[in-house]
């Protein structure tokens, strides 16, 4: 985001998700230890809050001090030149997770995600710039993602798409 190069975004971006941020999580998690009510059930613990993919592409990119130039790229075209990224865009990613949390509120009474999105993306993101060694950029990654703005900004281009 920093280097103003697009920010791929699966989809129209409007898909909705939840997050959570480790503090959050941790309270959740500590509270089923030695807990019988849950033993033998499978718990998800997910913030309440529900966020569209641009929301938290817009939320990293304020965090970082930029605002992000998203692209919106369909999920198959980027699963072509990343066929590991295929189960998850098609599948996971491919619908909305929005979670009852109920379930994990009954098991741990008073339980409920504190920190928003937005907050935790900051503290992210500061703890990422205290140490050279954490800012590194995964070349490979970047080098698909340009190849893949390319080709569908060249596939619209002659209205291909």
């Amino acid at each position: 985001m920093r280097r103003k190069r697009k920010i791929i975004e699966h989809g129209d971006g409007t898909s909705l998700w939840t997050t959570t941020h480790n503090t959050d999580f941790a309270k959740a998690f500590v509270g089923l230890f030695g807990n019988p009510r849950a033993l033998g059930h499978a718990v998800h613990i997910p913030s309440d809050e529900v966020l569209t993919w641009d929301q938290i592409t817009r939320a990293i990119g304020s965090a970082a001090g930029v605002a992000p130039d998203i692209i919106h790229v369909p999920s198959d075209v980027i699963a072509a030149f990343d066929p590991e990224a295929r189960g998850p865009l098609l599948g996971d990613k491919a619908h909305c997770a929005v979670f009852d949390n109920s379930k994990i509120q009954s098991m741990v009474p008073g339980y409920c995600a504190t920190v928003p999105f937005s907050e935790g993306v900051r503290k992210s993101v500061q703890w990422h710039e205290e140490r050279a060694e954490r800012r590194t950029v995964d070349e490979a990654f970047d080098a698909n993602c340009k190849r893949i703005v390319s080709a569908y900004e060249t596939a619209l281009g002659r209205g291909a798409l």
